[in-house]
């Protein structure tokens, strides 16, 4: 019976201990939060859980909490990083986190490997500081916490949400359609749209702060900047009712892929994340006006930050139930959306295309299954299905970090799998580049 820390109780940690409640491999499950509330609702729900206070900024509370468990989900702020990566080495267990982080690329900075690296100038030469930072920070999780984890035997992986998470497993699934892969799309249309002013499903604060930044792409072989909302593409699949433009977005999808193109892509030369929905139509003209901006400012003689403003006047996601069904009983405007994978590359030597499509419930299905939003359901959900993994020994004989587009052929057919029995699944097209283009 494996014990399983989840840190953190927000909408994707609060999804996972529910469903480990119902696993017969988990005997004790401790839910921990700093929001003692938050941690006494969630405990009171379930059979297997018990609560503790947790301040992630002190890292003698959380190896307080993790002390005898399997592993660690760490569904956390991204500054929480080192100090759970560390409590999991020092308690000696297997580690999985929703994000990645970056809170790490000063260490790497002044480490030997980082010194040498920055030195050789062997780093993608980005516009943005803190995309740099952030590269840095997943070289520090491979390349510093890879090797700490490899030696006590246990093993990380990160990036296991939705997007990122779900969609590099279905990345990868495309991957076994090409002989040699090219240019990867990852298409997000977020169609759930409410008759109130509700712009984002999901932490505002996390989501504004993607909207406020550079993008990213991984582009003939390298690492860049995009201009956010920038490089306009639109899509129109069968099952949407209309004709989409996808717009850059700053996420994590390109740099993951950018680390494995060799090892797991077949080689790829291009990835980019193209999102749309609500969301994106809201902030993008407050990005246009620089009402993103992180920068003090005087406005009748008041100093702002014009990004704080803005977050300020902004509703929360809805987490609890009667707060979803709410949206339900008023009826949405609309309720719908994608998430693709196009996938270029050559096949028997010839051009073709693998176009996955992940098939999930939308709104009003996700709160009838689940009582939760689409995006809790495919976040929250999508993020249990690794934890599901570690739970029935798929991860055996594994050690070191990982991320969540790095699985095997045979843990991604597991992964869809698990995935199936909640109602999400795969739909897979291959078709010759030529016939598109007729």
């Amino acid at each position: 019976m494996k014990k399983i820390l989840v840190l953190g109780v927000g909408a994707q940690g609060s999804t996972a201990a529910r469903k480990l409640d119902a696993e017969p491999e988990v005997g004790e499950i401790i839910c921990a939060d700093y929001d003692q509330q938050a941690v006494d609702s969630i405990v009171g729900q379930l059979t297997k859980a018990k609560g503790a206070f947790v301040d992630a900024h002190d890292l003698d509370s959380i190896v307080k909490a993790a002390e005898g468990v399997d592993l660690i989900l760490n569904g956390l702020p991204l500054e929480c990083t080192q100090n759970v990566l560390d409590a999991a080495l020092i308690v000696k267990a297997n580690y999985q986190d929703y994000a990645g982080t970056t809170a790490l690329g000063k260490m790497w900075a002044e480490s030997e490997l980082g010194r040498k690296a920055i030195a050789a100038g062997d780093e993608p030469a980005f516009e943005d500081l803190d995309t740099l930072n952030w590269y840095r920070s997943l070289r520090a999780m491979f390349e510093l916490y890879g090797p700490k984890f490899e030696e006590i035997g246990k093993l990380a992986i990160f990036g296991t949400g939705s997007a990122p998470g779900l969609i590099c497993a279905a990345t990868k699934h495309a991957m076994r359609y090409l002989d040699k892969c090219d240019t990867i799309y990852n298409f997000v249309w977020e169609g759930a749209i409410a008759k109130r002013f509700q712009p984002f499903w999901w932490s505002p604060i996390t989501a504004l702060t993607d909207m406020s930044e550079m993008a990213i792409a991984f582009e003939e072989g390298k690492l860049i900047n995009t201009p956010a909302f920038g490089r306009p593409i639109t899509r129109q699949y069968p099952y949407m009712d209309r004709r989409i433009t996808f717009r850059e977005h700053c996420h994590d999808e390109p740099l993951q892929y950018s680390f494995n193109a060799d090892t797991h892509f077949k080689g790829c030369k291009n990835a980019y994340f193209k999102y749309a929905g609500a969301g994106m139509d809201f902030a993008g003209p407050l990005y246009e006006a620089g009402l993103l901006s992180h920068e003090e400012e005087e406005f009748n003689g008041q100093k702002i930050v014009p990004f704080d403003f803005v977050l300020s006047h902004l509703p929360h996601a809805p987490k609890y139930e009667e707060e979803i069904k709410s949206f339900v009983d008023e009826g949405m405007a609309l309720d719908s959306g994608c998430m693709v994978i196009e996938a270029y590359g050559r096949k028997d030597d010839e051009s073709v295309l693998a176009e996955v499509h992940v098939m999930a419930p939308g709104f009003v299905e996700s709160f009838e299954r689940a009582k939760m939003t689409g995006e809790m359901y495919l976040t929250g959900q999508g993020g249990y299905l690794f934890t599901k993994l570690f739970l029935n020994d798929m991860f055996e004989g594994q050690s070191g970090l990982i991320s969540s587009d790095m699985l095997t052929d045979e843990q991604v057919d597991e992964y869809f799998k698990y995935a199936g029995e909640l109602g999400i699944t795969l739909e897979t097209k291959v078709k010759k580049t030529w016939e598109i283009m007729e």
